[in-house]
């Protein structure tokens, strides 16, 4: 039984007299006691003691219905209690008790009433209620219905039962309360943990938001953002290209050199972080790709040989990631935009375009076309003119000068460049980059505008035919080196015949006309008689030695060797065309 043992006096007690001390003054009565059972003959006090004491209502319920045959000839025949679905019976009641339909309770609607039940001739449902409601039944049978005696002790006693099941349940609700409030108060103090947790977080990750934010107002840039992520962790940040090149760096201990890794190592790093979600840990770094479009644009990474990254430093770095994939991609794609501008400003050089625009276009893009300038056409077997052959070239004719322009023309590489390259180590570079040596090279002749590119190009062109059809494939040639090969090709117009001319006999035409001499005229009757002096001299109508003499004074003037083949034989094309085409035009 949950309930407090109830102190009970000595059978004793109550037969003894409990007597007064005597006072002083005389003649005063005695009283006599009263014995216990006199004071409670029904035993409700003491039950009253025992019910409020108890902390179970089915015990309430079974000290109720015993109580119940002390008050006179009544019988309890069972006892209810409210439930959310509608009454339950107390167990623990008199074996031999006529069968009582529970289900027959809920026809009562919350009233007390007369229920039949056989054998009996009275039987009443007593409502146990409280302040919220019925609290459950107590049904007392009879043989005859109670008197007033009767139905005032038995109202007593559901009055007392009720009044302790109330008590019983502000207990329950009490200590529900109680524990509730407890609960409450763990969870305002777990909140508010979680609530400086989260502030804190908050407030680091506003500061890394601004911090980067400041980075991308400023313009960005690597060491900006590695100088960024230096600020916010403490920890040494780098910046690599894919290829494991260091690009930045911000922090101490930056290692000098810095170290080399191989190819291989590279890719199976990069193809580990890449499989990863967010930063990796490989050995003493913490690294992230940087890759907005799937591509590998650069790697991120911070020194942490301590291994004190903590979530701050991871949300610090993986942000930074995205400032610098973004920034990457931004020069990508200025590249990309830079480099089709020059590709369409040379095609269009090329093929012949208004001069006044083509000046502008060209300063768009950081060339100036002011200068002067050469075509150069690059053709290596074997390699396709794709964007990595065209950056191999990019790079092999790279100068303090300004960067070329550059596009490609089948399977060909066309550059227009300030400085007139240096045969042999622009081919060997290229055979270098490449891996093969059976490549050619034609440079143009120095072109003065942009109007004269067409025929620039023209000539380089064809000095890379003639180098392709000669006996050494392989090798640069310059169109200023071809000789008679420069006129001896498709597309000759008389300009290109003026230049071949000025280029073998200008000092001569210039001395003949400054002089008036006619020493072109000497060597061209000297070249038609087949050099022999004899014929020559007849033909000039002058002595043989003078025809030595103006031979000589060639020489010397021209600072052409007579004896030489080739020279010969462009000295020999030039008078031809000196006399026959421009009619000896001086």
């Amino acid at each position: 039984m949950a309930c407090r043992p109830s102190r009970r006096l000595s059978p004793d007690v109550s037969d003894q007299e409990v007597t007064r001390h005597p006072s002083n003054t005389e003649g005063t009565e005695r009283h006599v006691p009263r014995p216990l059972a006199a004071l409670d003959p029904h035993g409700l006090l003491v039950l009253s003691h025992t019910l409020f004491t108890c902390v179970e209502q089915s015990e309430i319920v079974r000290l109720a219905m015993r109580q119940v045959s002390v008050l006179g000839p009544y019988r309890a025949e069972a006892g209810y209690l409210a439930t959310d679905d509608g009454f339950s019976r107390v167990p623990g009641h008199d074996e031999g008790v006529p069968t009582v339909d529970d289900a027959r309770m809920k026809e009562l609607g919350e009233a007390d009433g007369s229920v039949s039940l056989p054998e009996r001739s009275w039987t009443w449902a007593f409502g146990l209620r409280g302040a919220d409601g019925l609290l459950g039944y107590i049904l007392v049978s009879s043989h005859s219905g109670p008197d007033e005696q009767g139905h005032f002790l038995l109202s007593a006693l559901v009055g007392l039962t009720s009044a302790a099941l109330s008590l019983t349940a502000t207990r329950a609700a009490q200590h529900e309360s109680v524990v509730e409030l407890g609960r409450l108060r763990t969870e305002r103090d777990t909140a508010l943990r979680q609530l400086d947790t989260m502030r804190s977080e908050l407030h680091l990750q506003r500061t890394v938001h601004e911090t980067l934010a400041r980075v991308a107002v400023r313009g960005g840039g690597e060491d900006s953002i590695t100088q960024a992520l230096y600020e916010l962790t403490g920890l040494s940040a780098l910046i690599e290209d894919r290829f494991g090149n260091l690009r930045s760096w911000a922090g101490p201990d930056r290692p000098d050199p810095y170290p080399v890794r191989s190819s291989t190592y590279q890719e199976e790093m990069l193809r580990q972080v890449a499989h990863e979600a967010g930063p990796v840990r490989v050995k003493d770094r913490l690294i992230a790709l940087a890759r907005p479009r799937g591509d590998v644009l650069g790697v991120l990474a911070i020194e942490d040989p301590e291994a004190t990254a903590d979530e701050h430093t991871m949300f610090a770095l993986d942000h930074a990631q995205r400032s610098l994939a973004q920034e990457l991609m931004h020069m990508r794609e200025l590249t990309e935009v830079e480099l089709r501008l020059r590709r369409q400003l040379i095609d269009d050089l090329l093929e012949g375009t208004d001069v006044p625009s083509v000046y502008t276009r060209a300063e768009a893009v950081g060339h100036d076309l002011q200068r002067t300038h050469y075509v150069v056409v690059v053709h290596w077997p074997g390699n396709a003119a794709d964007d990595s052959f065209t950056r191999a070239v990019e790079q092999a004719t790279a100068t303090t000068a300004t960067r070329p322009l550059i596009t490609r023309r089948g399977d060909r590489v066309v550059l227009l460049t300030e400085a007139r390259p240096n045969d042999a180590a622009v081919h060997a570079a290229l055979a270098h980059e490449l891996g093969t040596s059976d490549g050619a090279i034609g440079v143009s002749t120095r072109c003065e505008s942009p109007d004269g590119v067409p025929r620039c190009y023209e000539e380089a062109l064809r000095a890379l035919e003639v180098r392709q059809n000669s006996r050494q494939r392989s090798g640069t040639t310059f169109f200023d080196d071809l000789g008679l090969y420069r006129i001896l090709g498709p597309g000759n117009d008389l300009r290109e015949l003026e230049g071949f001319v000025r280029e073998w006999l200008g000092r001569l035409i210039d001395y003949d006309a400054g002089h008036d001499t006619e020493l072109v005229e000497t060597l061209s009757r000297y070249f038609d008689c087949g050099g022999n002096y004899d014929d020559a001299a007849a033909a000039l109508t002058v002595h043989r030695s003078t025809l030595r003499y103006r031979l000589q004074r060639i020489r010397e003037i021209s600072d052409r060797d007579l004896a030489d083949v080739d020279t010969r034989l462009n000295l020999q094309v030039a008078t031809r065309v000196w006399k026959i085409i421009l009619g000896g035009r001086r």
